[in-house]
């Protein structure tokens, strides 16, 4: 210690870097310093401590552990009651719930958050002048129990607040939770200590929080995330986004990757999205809460006698099973991330056979620690892809190399590069094989350019025989170069010899005749169909509503593409170098010189405005002159909104054949419906 620096000033030197170590460490996952340094601090307060004991603080990282375990748990009231949330299991379940919802605002704009329903143990923690006074667990609502001296385990979370000065009083509300890799952990040392292993991360939360003994606790590493708020006096936030902006200054970490909406069809579009692919989360979750932005709404909604009505989990049906790794691979997908798949010994989960799951990223297997031969615990949820959620480590019962993950690309051999300050891993050669597959395939999709009769094996056929190198060649080929192709396959005669099969003159007119069919789509769906990253169908919509042609697009700068809302700096980043790459020049040249229309209609203007200015649209049933992305595209371009839910907000419902309930609804509100004939007749004039 400098002899300038007095033992108070010292103590306070390192409780301050080792806040800014564990805030960095448990928060952040970004670890700062290695473990011996921040022992070395962490001892030297705890002498300093020792030598001065007027200098110990209740909110000092020395007293993350109490002397004494607790007697027993005393119930404590919630000074605002800690009420359930009600779920739901199903989209149709979950549209009703945001159309009730907008009849009780009585059309009024809302703007809902999406959040991950963390599947831990809810916990009320109470800060009073920035110092952690009190922690409850829901209890019945009303009365929870006293887990202080277990939070105070929790190194996520402050002791006492950091960044500018706190409220007065601030309660925060959030979920205790354990990751998967922890409980990994924790499950060795129980089989080494002859104890059972635990099942799930829930169960050992749940069981752990309420312990007597808090040195206990904090050996298993629970963490926490605030998601809400409980009595407060002095938040300066009026909606959600600006409450958890205003408790991370404080040092309280919140539920990650949190997103707004604008509406209701925002936000459906965003679970269909869920529903396919599952974020890379080292915690488990078991659904999706969705909840009203707007504080001033929240009060008009009011509370049910149980729950909020301003809220809603849109829960998962979660299914485990327990197998073996047999192997590890890598795919290499339309944007060039690896991603390692995990081949297992074939299991039933859920009334289907599941012999691969995801393992996401070369971070997940490091922090599951998933060796080829390893017992592993696979989860399917809903209608999601099944993943490797935790190694049974207790039954590893030899030793078993760490998976090395490839620093060559396994398809064209080109140096792996790490996305900066990101998780994956790609291939950076945009003329990679494998990418190039995955990326006709993609293109040809309903999503995608919706090419009929392009598929997965007609790519590969066509790969195969050299027909196709770039999207552009499919507009080149004919239906000669197909019809006569030899399947990559065979099947038997009648004389029971193996016969090559053709693709067929048929099959081959189809095919040009999608190709050609989509010449038209014009350059938002191009743009949305060529795995640009970033750019999905609503991106490549609001850009080229402002930038309706290629060459308008290609004089656009970032900032100028980052101003228009909704895109933001990384998408116009991420779009501006694909546009003036070398790669992205020729792939746009060419499609452009094979005849793809790379423009949209310039927005159409009358007196005054464009002619749905304002306007919100709803289409429902089935139409015969529009594909349904057709006619949301033409209101879109006309100055339009094309919502998914009928409210008192919807101006005009668009009624093809067989509509059903958006139709009944429509007409008891009083909204305007109009058949196909009468909208094309709007249109027309």
């Amino acid at each position: 210690m400098n002899l300038m620096t007095t033992p108070a000033k010292r103590v306070e030197a390192l409780r301050d870097e080792i806040r800014t170590h564990d805030h960095a460490y448990y928060v952040l996952a970004k670890p700062s310093i290695s473990d011996l340094e921040y022992d070395r601090l962490l001892e030297e307060l705890r002498n300093l401590e020792t030598e001065h004991p007027e200098l110990l603080t209740p909110d000092s990282p020395t007293q993350r552990i109490g002397d004494q375990p607790v007697d027993h748990l005393t119930q404590v009231p919630h000074s605002v009651p800690m009420l359930s949330i009600d779920n739901t299991y199903s989209r149709e379940e979950l549209q009703a719930y945001f159309d009730r919802t907008e009849k009780l605002l009585e059309g009024e704009a809302i703007q809902w958050v999406m959040e991950y329903k963390i599947d831990g143990v809810a916990a009320s923690v109470r800060y009073e002048d920035g110092l952690l006074t009190m922690a409850l667990t829901r209890g019945n609502g009303t009365v929870g129990d006293d887990i202080t001296h277990n939070i105070r385990t929790v190194r996520d979370l402050p002791l006492r607040t950091t960044g500018p000065k706190p409220p007065s009083v601030l309660e925060v509300r959030g979920e205790v939770y354990m990751t998967n890799a922890d409980l990994a952990d924790l499950n060795e040392r129980q089989v080494q200590a002859g104890a059972e292993p635990y099942k799930n991360t829930r169960n050992v939360t749940a069981g752990t929080i309420r312990l007597l003994d808090p040195a206990i606790a904090a050996e298993r590493n629970l963490r926490f995330f605030c998601h809400g708020v409980g009595q407060v006096d002095g938040l300066k936030a009026t909606n959600h986004m600006q409450f958890l902006d205003e408790i991370a200054a404080f040092g309280i970490p919140m539920t990650p990757d949190v997103r707004v909406f604008p509406d209701a069809a925002s936000v459906m579009d965003a679970v269909a999205d869920l529903e396919q692919s599952m974020p890379d989360l080292a915690f488990e979750i078991d659904g999706i809460v969705f909840k009203v932005n707007d504080f001033a709404q929240r009060e008009k909604l009011g509370m049910r006698s149980k729950s909020p009505r301003w809220l809603i989990a849109y829960k998962f049906e979660k299914y485990e099973a327990v197998t073996k790794l047999n192997a590890i691979s890598v795919q290499v997908g339309k944007t060039g991330a690896v991603t390692p798949v995990a081949h297992l010994e074939p299991v039933n989960i859920a009334d289907t056979t599941v012999s691969r799951a995801s393992l996401h990223n070369a971070d997940e297997i490091e922090r599951l620690d998933v060796r080829v031969g390893d017992v592993v615990v696979v989860e399917k949820a809903g209608k999601i892809i099944p993943k490797v959620v935790r190694v049974e480590k207790h039954q590893r019962t030899k030793q078993l190399p760490p998976y090395q993950f490839p620093s060559n690309c396994p398809e064209c051999d080109t140096r792996l590069v790490r996305d900066e300050g990101g998780v994956y891993i790609r291939c950076p050669n945009p003329q990679c094989p494998a990418q190039l597959k995955q990326r006709l395939i993609y293109f040809g999709s309903r999503p995608g350019m919706d090419i009929d009769g392009l598929g997965e094996e007609v790519v590969d056929l066509l790969l195969g025989h050299n027909l196709i190198h770039s999207y552009a060649d499919l507009y080149r080929l004919t239906v000669d170069q197909v019809a006569d192709l030899d399947w990559l396959k065979q099947r038997k005669g009648k004389d029971g010899k193996l016969i090559d099969v053709k693709f067929g003159e048929r099959n081959a007119q189809n095919l040009i005749d999608g190709i050609n069919k989509s010449r038209s789509r014009g350059l938002a769906r191009v743009l949305s169909s060529i795995s640009i990253r970033h750019v999905g169908p609503r991106v490549a919509s609001l850009i080229t509503a402002k930038y309706h042609t290629l060459e308008l697009l290609n004089d656009a700068s970032i900032e100028d593409l980052a101003g228009i809302h909704e895109i933001g700096d990384r998408i116009a980043q991420s779009l501006y170098e694909f546009l003036h790459s070398e790669y992205g020049k020729k792939t746009m040249d060419d499609l452009e010189s094979a005849g793809v229309d790379l423009f949209d209609p310039e927005p159409v203007a009358i007196e005054g405005g464009r002619l749905f200015e304002g306007k919100t649209f709803v289409v429902t049933g089935t139409l015969q002159h529009y594909k349904r992305d057709e006619i949301k595209k033409l209101i879109t371009t006309l100055g339009g909104r094309a919502s998914g839910s009928v409210s008192k907000n919807t101006d005009f419902l668009v009624a093809g054949e067989k509509a059903g309930s958006k139709l009944a609804k429509a007409e008891e509100l009083g909204v305007k419906v109009l058949t196909e004939t009468e909208f094309r007749d709007m249109v027309s004039e």
